[in-house]
């Protein structure tokens, strides 16, 4: 018998004792946020960084080690997961906007949307100026935007960080999220074409707006009614909260909208339907840190994926350069008035480093439409989501520190292990 014949005697006997079950991605996917979890303990315990650089550094190992568990551009049930995973993030980022604060601060505003503009143009001047053609130079401008509402308030809850400069950067990253997702969703279905008129360009934005406020309203109404029969502490109450905005994610995007959008709306309409606060960590629960831990590891995996070529990497260096830059003279610019100091305005700046999700929806959402030019995109919004990721979750918290916002000392138990071990 040759060997050949073994095996398939041996696969044949072991086949009739094997039980169809979830497959082998799932044993992988559960060992990859088993290693994300081990990971990001160990990093925020012997580093006193967050733990979300220990999940994306997971994920990019494993995505340069050429793991398929993530296509890209992104589809099916790997998309549905992102957008939900953005979609609890940025419900709870709603829910905490002061928006009677920008009664009595309107130069919050003035700065979110300085800062935003700066973003963009600078951006996407460097980007032309470097020879990218405009079709590809302005969604990555429109991703730059962004300042990753999820990282920080991962970086938020690991520090416990409270305070001016916390807030600020949490209000800033909670409305250029706004700004990004309403353009980027619009242009990208305009990728193919070439409007003539400023109604041809605003008429996609006017949709997306619509469409998602409904499903946002939707979803604000239908907690609000529970709210008024459900204890908010109830672990029902999480569930319910949890399968609305999944269902709202879900509809919204069959329909043209933006999920993400629509959960972000429905947050700030719940938070002034219901201006009670919330124990947003304590209600969301486990299954919420689950899904965010998921979120993470899933962007490290598809970003690892780019072409990583020296002639890319000096294009994601100036966009980073440029971007952190904007920002921070965004802020800067219009803090006159704004009731904080020059160091605490160039420290929101910093803590605006960060890109993640939201900015990998909208390069995906691109690449969907156009293959061709999503191709160029993703040369460079990929490098730059993975290394902002990681560098701008470290910017952040050194931010939050320089500021003394942070209840936690820096490296809180890096040199416990002696002590451990004696107990």
């Amino acid at each position: 018998m040759n060997l050949t014949s073994f095996l398939n005697d041996l696969l044949g006997f072991w086949s009739e004792w094997v039980r169809p079950s979830a497959g082998l991605p799932t044993v992988l996917w559960s060992l990859l946020l088993a290693a994300a979890a081990a990971s990001g303990h160990l990093v925020q315990r012997y580093l006193g960084f967050p733990k979300v650089i220990g999940y994306s550094l997971v994920g990019a190992v494993v995505g340069f080690a050429g793991f398929e568990g993530a296509i890209w551009p992104l589809r099916g049930i790997s998309l549905f997961l992102l957008e939900l995973g953005v979609a609890v993030v940025l419900f709870e980022a709603g829910g905490r906007l002061p928006l009677r604060w920008f009664r009595h601060n309107p130069m919050v505003l003035v700065q979110s949307l300085l800062e935003a503009t700066l973003t963009y143009f600078g951006v996407y001047w460097v980007l032309t100026l470097l020879g990218l053609p405009e079709p590809v130079a302005n969604p990555i401008a429109l991703m730059a935007i962004v300042a990753s509402p999820a990282v920080l308030s991962r970086v938020i809850i690991d520090t416990r960080a409270a305070g001016p400069v916390t807030e600020r950067a949490m209000t800033l990253a909670t409305l250029n999220t706004f700004y990004a997702l309403a353009l980027g969703y619009a242009q990208a279905g305009l990728i193919e074409r070439a409007p003539q008129t400023m109604l041809q360009k605003l008429y996609p934005v006017a949709v997306v707006l619509g469409l998602s406020f409904v499903v946002g309203g939707i979803m604000a109404l239908a907690l609000r009614s529970a709210l008024r029969v459900m204890s908010p502490s109830s672990e029902n109450t999480s569930i319910l909260l949890l399968a609305i905005i999944a269902a709202g994610a879900a509809l919204t995007a069959h329909i043209g909208g933006s999920a993400p959008l629509a959960a972000l709306i429905g947050g700030v309409l719940l938070k002034t339907l219901n201006p009670k606060p919330w124990a947003w960590q304590r209600q969301l629960g486990t299954a919420a840190s689950l899904l965010t831990m998921l979120m993470f590891v899933l962007v490290s995996i598809v970003a690892a994926q780019a072409d990583w070529t020296l002639p890319v990497a000096s294009v994601v260096l100036a966009v980073i350069g440029v971007r952190l830059l904007a920002k921070i003279s965004g802020v800067a610019i219009a803090n006159p008035g704004s009731g904080a100091s020059w160091e605490q305005a160039f420290w929101v700046g910093c803590a605006m480093s960060p890109l993640s999700s939201i900015a990998l929806l909208i390069a995906s959402n691109f690449a969907t439409a156009s293959p061709l030019l999503g191709t160029m995109i993703t040369q460079v919004a990929l490098p730059s989501i993975l290394l902002m990721e990681v560098v701008g979750a470290m910017l952040a918290t050194v931010a939050i520190h320089a500021v003394g916002e942070s209840s936690v000392p820096w490296m809180p138990q890096a040199f416990s292990i002696t002590e451990d071990t004696q107990r």
